[in-house]
């Protein structure tokens, strides 16, 4: 099984990202691929690199600047902006104003599920990949989990090791 895992790098006030931590913790396995993408509203870094290794499973990680749990995203929305303030813009014009995640994640006590990304990079990546998998009619899974910026990374890395878990039986 090919699986694919991405998180980001630091973004606005954050000097780091707790996804790329995560990520550079995590054991190197054979059919593994972990990627860090810069933050940025750029849909061809993320078809590239999912036509790139054409992966089984895709598994996506993004910070979230607070919380207390972690998230297991359900769902993408057709919608993106730089901030709070500006008007959400459309990210595929005439495309599903939802598409939903396909990898079935159990996470059990630490985390809970969400049906809201967000609008900004995280959703972005999840929608943008969910509409090209879809599109082309591809049997990848995809899931995505968001994780508070101070959370205990050990304890991230214990959850994501349960996922990978799922995810190889799954």
């Amino acid at each position: 099984m090919r699986l694919l895992i991405y998180g980001f790098g630091p973004y606005l006030r954050f000097k780091d990202n707790i996804t790329e931590k995560i990520l550079r913790k995590l054991p190197r396995r054979r059919g593994l691929k972990k990627i860090v993408f810069p933050v940025r509203f750029q849909r061809s870094q993320f078809i590239k690199t999912v036509k790139k290794y054409n992966p089984d499973a895709v598994l996506g990680l993004g910070q979230r600047s607070r919380g207390l749990h972690l998230k297991v995203e359900l769902r993408a929305v057709n919608r993106r902006r730089n901030d709070k303030r500006e008007k959400p813009r459309t990210i595929v014009l005439g495309g599903s104003k939802r598409l939903a995640t396909n990898l079935k994640l159990d996470g059990g006590d630490q985390a809970r599920i969400s049906y809201d990304a967000g609008d900004y990079v995280c959703n972005y990546s999840m929608y943008v990949i969910i509409e090209y998998l879809k599109r082309n009619r591809l049997p990848t899974r995809f899931g995505f989990i968001h994780i508070p910026h101070h959370y205990n990374i050990d304890k991230a890395s214990r959850f994501l090791k349960k996922a990978l878990k799922q995810i190889r039986v799954g």
